[in-house]
């Protein structure tokens, strides 16, 4: 082998290290910021830092997942929109909503599992689901008005759900249980797309009781809304999960928006993604 040839060869290989050295250090830098913004203990906390006060944690406005921050660019009548309107698209009439959840549930097999509430945004459309036999809420889900796809909440559903979530640490029914990372589609089997239910995996047997009460979550949820946005108050709808709580917010008897309570922590997390509220059933 020549000079030349040995020069190439010794060049070609110190860029392919070269590249697989940065291409790790970036995935290991993603993972780190993964692991370490969204957490138990510390949701979402890469540009959304928790503010602490008297053993309670508040998320404060701007960066809640990059987005535009609580208020969103529509003001109170786009509260929790942090990503603004979708522009020449129909939001969903909660009747639409309805069959593409119940289509999604069928596909699960779990008859334990039903429908609670559906609430329309001009956003998304948006579901709680419960189980049957305990009256607990198991999980929340989104519906994109375009093409009714039917996928898992991100933020509290995702994160602090002790039994549907991804830190539930059990195989088949955990959102990034196995074979679903990067998995293609909105239904069972996808990383963010699908829970994965399948007959081979037994649901977790988790605890319903939490440290903080929903009496006190909701207190939370105010103490929050009262610091940052005077005037607008919890309603009287509050859902329990497993880790956590949700309930609608309102102002002037209106709802327009949601948070979600941690039950362990009291850490506050709104939900910015729906966008202006339009309407509700309750199963």
């Amino acid at each position: 082998m020549n000079n030349t040839l040995r020069t190439i060869l010794i060049t070609f290989v110190v860029i392919i290290v070269g590249a697989g050295l940065f291409f790790g250090g970036v995935v290991y830098s993603q993972m780190r910021n993964w692991y370490a913004g969204y957490g138990p203990g510390s949701m979402m906390g890469n540009g959304y830092a928790p503010y602490q006060s008297n053993d309670q944690q508040f998320y404060g406005p701007g960066g809640m997942m990059g987005g535009g921050g609580m208020m969103g660019s529509g003001g109170y009548g786009g509260m929790m929109g942090g990503y603004g309107a979708l522009n020449g698209v129909t939001p969903l009439s909660v009747d639409d909503a309805r069959q593409a959840v119940e289509s999604y549930l069928a596909s699960f097999g779990n008859d334990d599992l039903e429908i609670k509430e559906i609430m329309a945004f001009d956003n998304n459309a948006y579901a709680i689901i419960t189980e049957k036999s305990t009256g607990v809420g198991a999980f929340e889900l989104l519906v994109d008005p375009v093409t009714k796809a039917v996928f898992p909440e991100y933020g509290p559903n995702m994160m602090w759900n002790l039994k549907y979530g991804m830190m539930s640490g059990f195989g088949g029914y955990g959102m990034m249980g196995p074979g679903m990372m990067m998995g293609g589609g909105y239904g069972p089997g996808g990383m963010m797309n699908g829970f994965g239910f399948g007959n081979e995996t037994q649901i977790p047997d988790v605890s319903t009781e939490m440290r903080i009460s929903a009496e006190e979550a909701a207190q939370a949820a105010q103490n929050y809304l009262d610091t940052y946005y005077p005037g607008v108050e919890v309603s009287n709808e509050i859902t329990a999960f497993y880790g956590y709580y949700t309930l609608d917010i309102e102002r002037e008897g209106k709802i327009i928006g949601m948070l979600s309570i941690n039950g362990f922590t009291r850490q506050v997390f709104p939900h910015t993604w729906h966008g202006t509220f339009i309407e509700m059933s309750e199963e």
